[in-house]
């Protein structure tokens, strides 16, 4: 790995295009290196995942509007169109609204991959614009695993060595420029092409973490479908010899100077050598419970330390020693009072860690749709728990949480339980059970035992194992196999009817 310096420039130093980390991160995409086996693997786990959370999340409004949008627009002449979750496989729309309608629907629930570090990110994002594209011009499996391969790869190198949320940016700024590479790969086009494609989608999937901040509404879904439609159009307009705003990262007008931490602001972002295999997708890890992934541990430990508690109604206060991140983001150091407002939205409860505590707590589990139901939010003695639980920040849990050591590296807390009698309860978590270093990691097992899991009700038992059979023999799918990596009830979805412009 190369560890790769980034800085503002002013226009009068002319930095070289050899010298812009978006011609660095095209040179990534366009190096032909071959994919290994271990990552092909878990190319293939986040595939499946990816189906097991749509399949869930079909009948969802915000997914239903967004199938809709996607069905007004057919593909162009002489191209195949791309599939989209739900729909029969012979019904094909223009890949940048598969692209869209399928990044929302795996993206509702909050239920898949996750990577963790200066920023956060969900990098199987870059999954269903890929896929997308790979549908559309009659691709293979090998070369869409290669063009995911790459997705990953530059999601966390950005992730891991620039930091968006600290600036109100919402991450999907990251995803725009790692989904035009993972396209770029899957195309096998030249870096001068990649390199535009990876400016414009910069350039245009920057917006503000309003998104996640509040009263959250069903954007949070849609952001990182937006991101994945952008990155499809920026990659079609620079193939045609179209540019982009550049040096996209470096300029004196340009994303650092201005939205992250400005003119003299110094970043590192550590991408593979030529030559050197991409390997990123292997330090991401998938949720088991559908909730946002700095929960995930907590709901682990509420799941175990319920029942040393007993009588709920003797609880007088809960304190998460946690970090930076958790407490701020999810965590009462937000200040958000929405965080405790019974009737908050699905996506706000979300990012609520004081109620997804409380629910794992008193029920010893965490369900996609039980759990955040409004009758379940408003029960009295929940509520009556929830108001009672605070985070605070620990900073030696934000030192963990920032360690580049895997074996260090944590997401969890320290819990303090007070008693109305003066006693007290601790306990702590450092990795969710899930994580590959959790007391259960997920193997390609679980990975289709959780497909399995949601889709049930959802999708017959013979399309589930037709979908799991064509994911898990996904390098040697023929382009007219590609079709095969989408999932339709019994009957398919059709247009629900909702109104709008298209």
């Amino acid at each position: 790995m190369i560890d790769h310096k980034v800085r503002v420039h002013r226009s009068a130093e002319r930095l070289a295009r050899e010298d812009q980390l978006a011609w660095k991160i095209a040179a990534v995409a366009a190096d032909p290196v071959g994919v290994e086996a271990e990552v092909t693997d878990m190319v293939i786990n986040r595939v499946i995942d990816n189906a097991g959370v749509a399949a869930a999340s079909l009948a969802r409004r915000p997914v239903v509007a967004a199938r809709d949008q996607a069905l007004r627009h057919i593909p162009a002449p002489g191209r195949d169109g791309a599939t989209v979750f739900g729909l029969a496989a012979d019904t094909r729309v223009s890949p940048e609204w598969a692209a869209w309608a399928n990044g929302v629907a795996v993206r509702e629930l909050d239920f898949h991959d996750t990577y963790l570090a200066a920023d956060y990110s969900h990098p199987g994002d870059n999954i269903p614009p890929v896929l997308a594209v790979a549908q559309h011009l009659g691709l293979d499996g090998h070369a869409l695993v290669r063009g995911i391969a790459t997705g990953y790869e530059i999601q966390v190198a950005l992730v891991r060595g620039i930091c968006l949320h600290e600036h109100k940016i919402d991450h999907i700024a990251h995803l725009g420029p790692s989904a035009a590479a993972g396209i770029g790969t899957l195309l096998g086009l030249p870096t001068e092409t990649i390199y535009q494609a990876v400016g414009q989608a910069l350039h245009t999937t920057t917006t503000t973490r309003q998104s996640r901040k509040g009263t959250i509404s069903s954007w949070k879904a849609y952001a990182p479908a937006f991101a994945g439609k952008l990155a499809v159009e920026a990659v079609d307009r620079t193939m045609r010899g179209e540019g982009a705003p550049s040096p996209a990262y470096e300029g004196e007008d340009g994303f650092i100077a201005w939205l992250l931490s400005g003119p003299e602001a110094r970043y590192a972002v550590a991408l593979p050598a030529a030559g050197e295999a991409k390997r990123g997708i292997l330090e991401t890890y998938t949720k088991e419970h559908s909730a946002e992934y700095q929960s995930q541990a907590l709901i682990d430990l509420a799941r175990r330390l319920g029942p040393r508690i007993g009588d709920f109604g003797r609880v007088s206060a809960i304190v998460l020693h946690t970090s930076h991140h958790t407490h701020h983001v999810i965590g009462s150091g937000a200040g958000d009072p929405q965080k405790y407002d019974p009737t908050a939205s699905r996506e706000t409860l979300d990012h609520s860690v004081p109620y997804i505590f409380a629910v794992a707590l008193q029920d010893g589990d965490w369900h996609h749709e039980r759990s955040y139901a409004p009758d379940r939010a408003a029960r009295p003695d929940t509520v009556d728990l929830w108001q009672k639980i605070t985070t605070v920040e620990d900073k030696e849990w934000t030192r963990r949480y920032h360690s580049t050591d895997p074996a260090e590296k944590a997401f969890g807390a320290r819990v303090v339980v007070e008693l109305a009698d003066g006693t007290t309860l601790t306990d702590e978590i450092a990795v969710a059970d899930a994580h590959p270093l959790g007391a259960r990691p997920f193997t390609r097992d679980e990975y289709i035992a959780k497909f399995r899991r949601l889709a049930d009700g959802v999708l017959p038992a013979e399309e589930q194992d037709r979908f799991l059979d064509a994911a898990t023999r996904l390098p040697e799918l023929r382009p007219d196999e590609l079709a095969g990596l989408t999932i339709a009830p019994q009957p398919p979805l059709t247009a629900s009817g909702t109104q709008g412009i298209f």
